[in-house]
């Protein structure tokens, strides 16, 4: 197991923009690294704050470099310009980075709840791709279940607000102190927004996460604007919103106290000139307060130029990476105790799947002996000797006998299987109740088969 990746961590918010990679762009690597040489499977986590590349792999530096050189192609960063902000992680420190990242643990803000949902859309992406298997299906499902332990069991969540509720309450405080307004206090983001009107620009996830957010923090009116107005109409009326098309965008943004961009668009979306007619329309109509523009994509919608106009506010992925935790430290280790105990199990269950062969051969072997010795029990005996009942009785309890005798053995040798020189446990049943390696051999293929089908 392998990840080769990037985040907020290791590198500035202009690389991180120019890495960002979605939609054709994330299938093409995805398809690439799963073709490349030493790869079996892979999975991209790719978000406003990481790329990462998981693989399943057969040898390190191959795979290193593989994925490095393909990442770097598609990526929009050279390879040697790429390589600097680069980590990597193998084995179990790039399992336990995943249920970290999955539990929020390596957020921008730690314990944000958006990073679970956004590891399961990338398993399903890569699964429609067709680049998982069973390793890193697995792998993703020990992720979120980890996640959602964390959520349930500690208090990382409440801890760690949304990076939309932290932007908000940003976008809030700015606005109230050029205008004189109080902002609401209380760090929950609840009335952060109202009596602003807010203009929010694209209509995929991340613009809805936005839209619900400005609705609970109180804004006075939400205008909802796409490329595509159908798709902002269908945003726009699951929170009483108003739909508009990107042609109507500098009027939108001339009524807006609060611009919201993240349309995941290639380019950028707003200019400095429309911010300045902005202004100046909100000047006209006796608007009081700075325009807050918040931009929250990657590569970023808002032209950087537009920060530094008078009466704007720009609040980017830079300003936001200021603003890290809010979880204690109690709460980071309970969630690292959980990942803990959840990379055990894991492993636990993976030992135990490797000596479950020896044990199906075994126990199936046990009752070809139970079914031989009560055929020719039957064949010694009178029609007349024992009634029928008796005959079942006799059975059940020659079958009891043997699985008690083999329970306590078939446990151990899976108990057994982690410890140093565990396949030896299992080598030794083989060897005691001279199992023929041709019946382990085909429980293995079946399950292999199996989990091929599945």
């Amino acid at each position: 197991m392998l990840v080769v990746g990037l985040s907020h961590k290791s590198a500035p918010v202009a690389i991180l923009e120019r890495a960002a990679v979605s939609g054709d762009s994330l299938a093409k690597l995805l398809r690439d690294v799963a073709q490349a040489e030493p790869v079996a499977e892979v999975l991209v986590v790719s978000t406003c704050n990481r790329v990462e590349v998981y693989a399943d792999v057969d040898r390190f530096h191959a795979a290193v470099t593989a994925i490095c050189e393909l990442l770097g192609r598609h990526c929009g960063v050279p390879a040697h310009e790429l390589t600097g902000y680069l980590y990597v992680h193998y084995e179990d420190r790039a399992i336990s980075h995943l249920m970290a990242v999955a539990c929020g643990l390596d957020s921008m803000v730690v314990g944000e709840g958006q990073i679970l949902g956004q590891v399961r859309s990338a398993l399903k992406f890569a699964a429609d791709q067709e680049t998982v298997g069973r390793v890193l299906s697995e792998l993703g499902r020990l992720a979120l279940r980890t996640g959602k332990r964390s959520r349930a069991e500690t208090g990382i969540e409440r801890a760690g607000l949304s990076l939309l509720t932290v932007a908000i309450e940003l976008a809030a405080q700015s606005a109230a102190g050029r205008s004189g307004a109080q902002a609401p206090a209380g760090g929950s983001g609840a009335g952060a927004l109202a009596g602003r009107d807010v203009l929010i620009v694209g209509a995929g996830s991340m613009s809805a996460l936005a839209a619900a957010t400005a609705t609970r923090s109180g804004a006075a009116s939400i205008v909802v604007a796409n490329r595509t107005r159908s798709r902002a109409a269908r945003l726009a009326a699951d929170v009483s919103a108003t739909a508009a098309g990107l042609a109507d965008l500098p009027a939108a943004m001339g009524a807006a106290d609060v611009v919201i961009s993240c349309t995941g668009a290639t380019g950028q979306v707003i200019t400095g000139d429309m911010v300045s007619a902005a202004v100046t329309a909100r000047t006209l109509a006796g608007r009081p307060g700075p325009l807050v523009v918040l931009d929250l994509a990657m590569p970023r919608d808002v032209e950087p130029a537009a920060g530094g106009l008078p009466g704007v506010v720009l609040i980017g992925m830079d300003l936001l990476s200021d603003h890290g935790t809010a979880a204690t430290d109690e709460d980071v280790l309970a969630v690292r105790a959980i990942i803990e105990a959840e990379l055990a199990a894991y492993h636990s269950a993976i030992d135990a799947a490797r000596v479950a062969p020896t044990v199906v051969a075994l126990r199936a072997k046990a009752a070809k002996v139970v079914e031989a010795e009560l055929a020719r029990l039957e064949g010694r005996l009178n029609s007349d000797d024992l009634s029928g009942h008796a005959r079942d009785e006799i059975a059940q309890t020659v079958r009891r006998v043997v699985d008690k005798l083999l329970h306590a053995p078939t446990v151990r040798v899976k108990e057994l299987a982690g410890s140093p020189g565990g396949e030896e446990y299992a080598a030794a049943l083989r060897v005691l109740f001279d199992l023929d390696p041709r019946a382990v051999e085909a429980v293995t293929r079946a399950a292999t088969e199996q989990e091929v089908r599945s």
